[in-house]
């Protein structure tokens, strides 16, 4: 035990929270102060939200976020897991009292009146809170990211019940502690999300260091269309209001689909080596990765999944579940950024590349050294290369361990190896960019045709 304490970051974390405490007390009353000083603060309710109940025993969920706050920094393994888990908190009050100050909104309900022991703890929460600084909740941001936080720590399933209770307690006490109104509670889950997508708590480089301009200008005419989709949603959302708010979400999940485009590039999308993307990222591009996903089964209708390049290795679109199964669960080399293998596809290995974008020539060396690696794990048996639709990123990653690993001769390098993959799959779809990227490889002189998706 005693070593166990000893392992622990305790004054590290002890001065994050002399840190944290000043900077929410500080940011959270200089927003509520600006809102003072506005002429007229406009509100955002839902004509129902006069039906949900008022229940001041539920300051007392609402009030613990303050505990499980202070207690977070405690119980940090290491710096690392700390700093991430501070520059969580820090991004989301920031964030949040920059919204506040932007946008200010108010609560349009007079609360009643408070007997017993509720009434101490409302009576404490205005003392520094006013009925301002409503969306995004960030209340409801730091719930999150508490809840992601305390879950890496929890094992036993009626311990994580506990926990998911405890989290929806206390997202619900904002409603019926008439905190809030109704639209506070999806915008503060975003921005938690945001947050926890920021900064991971595994040893990878967080995203605000991982920004780099794109030079590309391919990169930037992408991230262009995706920001203009993005304020097409935003619009429509706002012009329609209602169940039209909904369609802030893809806005979001465009907006950060065009920030990748602009300069976190694949890294993004959190797709992990094997094929898997991170929690946070799955929510927050689910929108756009739903248009992926239809827009590649449009492309790829009536067309087989998959069809063999050479025996054991077969290139194709992204598989679904009863796709991977049928095929006698082959092992997966995926080249998608944005979609995920099947969830139960084992030994699956992933090569992230951005979609409609030539990665450089390191990315398209490394693809072919991992369906190398995937051909010796499996044994003899099968290698299933995919992409999104299986036409240009998963074709020139094959193209790429056909010349350097597999038929193709050193005479004629990745010329035979073009020929094969196009005669497998005749919908390949190569701009002369990627020969240029697979030069280095021996690059082959081929047609080229106009890319339908990527």
């Amino acid at each position: 035990m005693r070593a166990w304490f000893a392992a622990r970051p305790w004054k590290r974390a002890a001065g994050w929270l002399a840190v944290l405490g000043p900077l929410f007390y500080l940011t959270y009353g200089l927003a509520n102060w600006w809102a003072t000083t506005r002429a007229q603060v406009p509100s955002m309710a839902f004509a129902w939200e006069r039906q949900v109940p008022f229940w001041p025993w539920t300051i007392f969920p609402y009030w613990t976020i303050n505990v499980f706050y202070a207690l977070s920094l405690f119980l940090a393994r290491d710096r690392h897991t700390l700093d991430r888990h501070g520059a969580r908190l820090v991004s989301a009050t920031l964030i949040a009292c920059s919204c506040f100050v932007i946008w200010p909104l108010h609560f349009s309900f007079g609360q009643p009146a408070v007997e017993g022991a509720p009434a101490f703890l409302f009576a404490a929460l205005r003392g520094f809170d006013q009925p301002y600084n409503q969306a995004p909740s960030l209340h409801i941001a730091l719930a999150v990211i508490l809840w992601d936080w305390y879950r890496q720590f929890i094992r036993p399933r009626w311990a994580r019940l506990v926990l998911h209770l405890w989290a929806f307690a206390i997202c619900a006490s904002v409603l019926t502690t008439w905190q809030h109104h109704f639209i506070d509670i999806p915008t503060g889950a975003l921005l938690g999300l945001v947050c926890i997508w920021l900064w991971p708590l595994q040893r990878t480089v967080s995203l605000p260091r991982a920004w780099r301009l794109a030079r590309n200008p391919r990169r930037w005419k992408l991230a262009a269309c995706y920001a203009l989709g993005a304020l097409a949603c935003l619009a429509l959302a706002l012009w329609g209001g209602g169940w039209a708010l909904w369609l802030a979400w893809p806005a979001a999940s465009l907006a950060l689909v065009a920030l990748n485009y602009a300069g976190f590039g694949a890294r993004g999308f959190q797709m992990d080596g094997q094929g898997r993307m991170g929690w946070a990222a799955r929510w927050l591009f689910a929108p756009y990765r739903l248009g992926a996903a239809l827009n590649a089964r449009l492309w790829t209708r009536g067309l087989p999944p998959a069809a063999e390049v050479v025996p054991g290795l077969w290139l194709g679109r992204l598989p679904t579940p009863a796709e991977w199964q049928a095929a006698g669960r082959p092992r997966l080399v995926s080249l998608c950024a944005e979609l995920q293998v099947p969830s139960d596809a084992a030994g699956a290995r992933c090569v992230p590349l951005l979609d409609l974008v030539v990665p450089p020539s390191q990315r398209l060396r490394r693809a072919a050294a991992v369906i190398e690696g995937q051909r010796r794990a499996a044994r003899g048996g099968p290698v299933w290369v995919c992409c999104a639709l299986g036409f240009s990123r998963s074709a020139a990653a094959t193209i790429a361990w056909l010349g350097t690993h597999g038929v193709a001769s050193a005479a004629d390098g990745l010329a035979t190896a073009e020929a094969a993959v196009r005669r497998a799959r005749p919908q390949i779809v190569l701009r002369p960019a990627w020969f240029a990227a697979l030069a280095p490889l021996g690059a082959p002189s081929v047609t080229t045709g106009a890319a339908p998706h990527e």
